[in-house]
């Protein structure tokens, strides 16, 4: 009897509130709409039209850039992003992000999937206990923040980005905005658990940090930070896809193959060059591609007058150093205590170079070269999105970069 008075009573409720709404024309709103947008009276005021017009009403997107201290992290000291830098950047933002998923996602991909707030920050996020750098977080997938803004070049009439510059922007906010994007997507249609089952073994949560770079690459990751975790090691690999240099791709997969080879290995590494358009990469002009390996027969140890016996293999991508990295002290040593080390003057020596292998281990870069075909077959199936032609759009924009700052689509505001 109890239910059957429920149901009644909930009947009753629905069939008022359908009655009142059939009584209303809808036509007002209970809220202010007379308030402006955009409070004319302030000295920002053109910018945050232009933030407005750009952000708000087609994406639906807040752009924090004053000092939001309420939502910021409070166990790091922070400083408020600048001015001129935080314009700069989010115009950047929309051009070499927003822009780039559009042109290939569609209109509506972005005001569906994109993020909803950016929350700028002056300085880092430096934790003094881990010796770590937050470059950016992402809050339920809808706030991205990101530190550094005040590291960027600033914007002046005669502005001119370099390639360090560029790198700079890549490493501080665009790898951070599409590693913290794919944490979104992947959070909305998952990612393939066969991913993670390629490294299980060698995830590290608490000290990936204290991993040697090279070791790193060996086990099949893309980055330190990948290693710390799947899904985080799953959005690095796009992110880096996206984002990162020739020259940091060719490092990463020449200390990766150091292992050995596979069977399919060798051709797969060369369509995934190709497939990044790395460029010249097997000119012997190029600086960086000169390899050096070393291979660390002996080392000098200080405490017992003797030789131990080790071996380290370690890429160097400067021609003339005169240190290279050993992975197993964590220390450089110096050149004159190597008993030998081999130059390559091109990657298609290297390639010929290195041996095949039949361990059962999957470690290096066949590891490396699963994942990055799961991820990106994932971006594609799910998503109808190519990471490689993210990437070529993305670099074609940042070789322009100057053009487009010169081209008068730019304006930073209080210049004048």
């Amino acid at each position: 009897m109890k239910k059957i008075l429920s149901l009644l009573t909930v009947v009753t409720l629905v069939a008022a509130f359908t009655s009142c709404r059939s009584e209303d024309d809808l036509t007002d709103s209970i809220f202010d709409t007379t308030v402006p947008a955009v409070d004319t009276t302030k000295a920002t005021a053109p910018f945050d039209q232009w933030l407005y017009d750009n952000f708000v009403k087609p994406y639906n997107v807040e752009v924090q850039y004053q000092f939001n201290y309420p939502a910021s992290d409070l166990s790091f000291q922070l400083a408020p992003a600048d001015y001129n830098r935080s314009q700069l950047l989010a115009q950047m933002i929309r051009y070499l992000f927003y822009d780039v998923y559009t042109k290939y996602a569609g209109d509506e991909f972005m005001k569906l999937y994109g993020p909803r707030i950016f929350h700028f920050i002056g300085s880092s996020g430096y934790n003094a206990t881990t010796g770590t750098e937050v470059l950016g977080t992402a809050a339920g997938g809808v706030k991205i923040t990101l530190y550094n803004v005040n590291e960027m070049r600033a914007y002046s009439p005669d502005v001119q980005y370099d390639s360090n510059d560029i790198m700079v922007l890549n490493e501080r906010y665009f790898h951070t905005m599409h590693h913290e994007f794919s944490h979104i997507l992947h959070q909305t249609k998952a990612y393939p658990v066969a991913f993670g089952q390629v490294t299980s073994s060698t995830y590290d949560p608490m000290t990936w940090q204290e991993r040697d770079s090279v070791v790193t690459h060996q086990l099949g990751y893309v980055t330190h930070y990948g290693s710390s975790a799947t899904y985080e090691d799953f959005v690095e690999t796009l992110s880096c896809i996206i984002t990162d240099t020739d020259e940091r791709w060719m490092n990463r997969l020449c200390s990766a193959a150091l292992k050995g080879l596979r069977q399919g290995d060798k051709e797969a590494l060369t369509t995934l060059i190709d497939s990044l358009g790395v460029r010249d990469f097997d000119a012997a002009s190029q600086p960086w591609q000169h390899i050096r390996l070393h291979k660390q027969t002996h080392v000098f140890n200080e405490n017992t007058n003797e030789y131990d016996v080790d071996t380290t293999y370690v890429i160097e991508q400067h021609l003339n150093t005169t240190t290279a990295y050993n992975s197993k002290s964590g220390a450089d040593v110096p050149k004159y205590k190597y008993t030998f080390f081999r130059e390559f003057k091109s990657f298609s020596e290297f390639l010929n170079w290195l041996p095949y292998t039949t361990a059962d281990a999957v470690e290096g870069i066949n590891a490396l070269l699963k994942k990055i075909d799961i991820a990106t077959e994932w971006y594609t199936d799910r998503w109808g999105l190519h990471a490689y032609e993210l990437r070529e759009e993305v670099r074609y924009r940042q070789d322009h970069i100057n053009e487009w700052l010169k081209s008068g689509q730019v304006k930073v505001y209080g210049l004048e």
